[in-house]
């Protein structure tokens, strides 16, 4: 476990260089943005993703280790990603529990089970299995983090968004109740509430629910932003950078917190 001796103001969000981290989903998106930004401050990286090409393209933004073809609802995926993150970092010191799909958008009664099934298997059945293979590691290192993303829609009901929502509510007590779970043994566990992130999922997002509507896409985003109170998307890099003050010394006392990066979304 790092130590809690006081530090300097110059060094305070210190602490990353060297930290043996693995990304889930992190060869595009927001995982690749933290992928970049722990990359940046010294962090040692492997990733995963489903994308060839994506998985293809990593090395050219970012210094991972490995990049490893894995879908986190496959517990055989998942061991196979382990024994790599095991053969090339020798240990962890943070899973980052980034993979998810938007899943579908529809009333309730329009959703197909197995499009239930797969949005729960990816968005919290994965976050499952990826810690149950790292808090051993975690442990052997004497403590560490994991953050796993939620969404605003962890926070607020999601009219049309059921699934999706339901899954990353889930997040936000997994969160906590593995921060309780894991806390004597040093290992601090938070979960990150993202709100509409700029870049192609959120524009397919949209484009379902105004052709839903049988409005333009324009009026749709319009309506999303009016419910945010800064009145804009949140970049990647927003996210990215809490999860880097999380994993750093500036971090080592925060454990249980659902921390909203949304520009405050009062309502979905």
């Amino acid at each position: 476990m790092r130590s809690r001796a006081p530090r300097s103001a110059d060094d305070y969000l210190s602490g990353l260089a060297g930290q043996r981290v693995l990304v889930t989903a992190g060869a595009g998106g927001i995982g690749l943005a933290i992928a970049e930004t722990l990359g940046r401050l010294g962090a040692r990286l492997v990733v995963c993703d489903v994308s060839d090409a994506a998985l293809a393209a990593v090395g050219n933004t970012v210094a991972v280790e490995a990049a490893v073809k894995a879908d986190v609802s496959s517990e055989a995926d998942v061991d196979r990603l382990f024994e790599k993150v095991t053969e090339t970092l020798g240990g962890l010191d943070a899973l980052i529990n980034n993979a998810g799909i938007a899943g579908p958008t529809g009333g309730v009664d329009e959703i197909a089970l197995e499009d239930w099934r797969r949005c729960i298997d990816v968005c919290l059945t994965g976050q499952f299995l990826c810690a149950r293979r790292a808090v051993p590691m975690l442990k052997a290192a004497g403590g560490g983090s994991i953050v796993s993303m939620s969404s605003a829609a962890g926070r607020h009901g999601y009219a049309f968004r059921t699934p999706y929502s339901a899954a990353k509510f889930g997040v936000v007590g997994f969160t906590q109740s593995l921060a309780k779970e894991l806390g004597p043994s040093g290992i601090r566990v938070n979960a990150i509430l993202p709100g509409i992130i700029e870049g192609p999922r959120i524009e397919s997002v949209i484009s379902a629910r105004a052709q839903q509507l049988g409005i333009t896409y324009e009026e749709m985003t319009g309506r999303y932003l009016q419910n945010i109170s800064l009145r804009r998307m949140t970049s990647p890099y927003d996210v990215a950078s809490m999860v880097a003050f999380l994993l750093s010394d500036a971090g080592l006392n925060i454990s249980g917190q659902s921390l909203g990066v949304d520009g405050n979304v009062e309502t979905l």
